[in-house]
């Protein structure tokens, strides 16, 4: 089966698509437990799911790119971003979380543009492994659980649930950010070494 080289890149580009469109829905009701808060989640979980749908294809059929290696991490910061950004927003996440998750974010995305004409920082184990526990944490955050049920046993198990996968999603995120930085930092050693 033939697949259109550009396909992945296209899943990609639909995905920073859905971004504002998925903030929009968080905040349009204030963060209710409504209609919108349930599409916003929807809409989220969606797109965060179609990282590895875009990968997946790139590499079956041979098609990643340059162009992909450098929109795919940037299409999942800026759906993960904009969703710490609205739960900031509406009061559901400390602010010092989403700061030192988009510090390290903007960090790297500018770095990768900076280095983009030498050669493509594409992501690494430990970044890929943030984007799941983000993506898990925040989809646990967007998802208004607690319409579903108020015994008091579930509203502690979401909770926790929502507290252990954020920590560890927050701690990736400062690891992986330190990861890029030290190999970037030893192979632009060893290039000079070599020179």
């Amino acid at each position: 089966m033939a697949v259109h080289p550009q396909l992945p890149n296209a899943i990609t580009i639909a995905r920073i698509v859905c971004a504002p469109i998925f903030l929009g829905l968080l905040l349009a009701d204030a963060g209710a437990d409504g209609g919108l808060r349930w599409a916003a989640a929807f809409l989220f979980i969606v797109a965060i799911a179609t990282d590895g749908v875009d990968g997946h294809i790139a590499r079956k059929y041979e098609i990643v790119s340059d162009l992909g290696k450098l929109l795919d991490p940037i299409a999942d910061k800026a759906l993960t971003g904009l969703a710490f950004v609205g739960l900031s927003i509406l009061g559901e996440l400390p602010w010092w979380v989403t700061i030192v998750v988009l510090v390290r974010e903007i960090g790297i995305t500018v770095y990768r543009f900076l280095v983009v004409s030498d050669h493509v920082l594409a992501a690494a184990w430990m970044g890929k492994l943030k984007t799941v526990f983000q993506a898990v944490a925040l989809s646990i955050a967007l998802i208004p659980f607690a319409v579903l049920s108020d015994a008091a046993v579930w509203q502690s198990t979401v909770w926790w649930a929502g507290v252990i996968t954020m920590t560890i999603a927050v701690v990736l995120t400062i690891a992986s950010g330190i990861d890029y930085i030290v190999t970037e930092v030893r192979a632009a050693r060893k290039t000079r070494g070599s020179r």
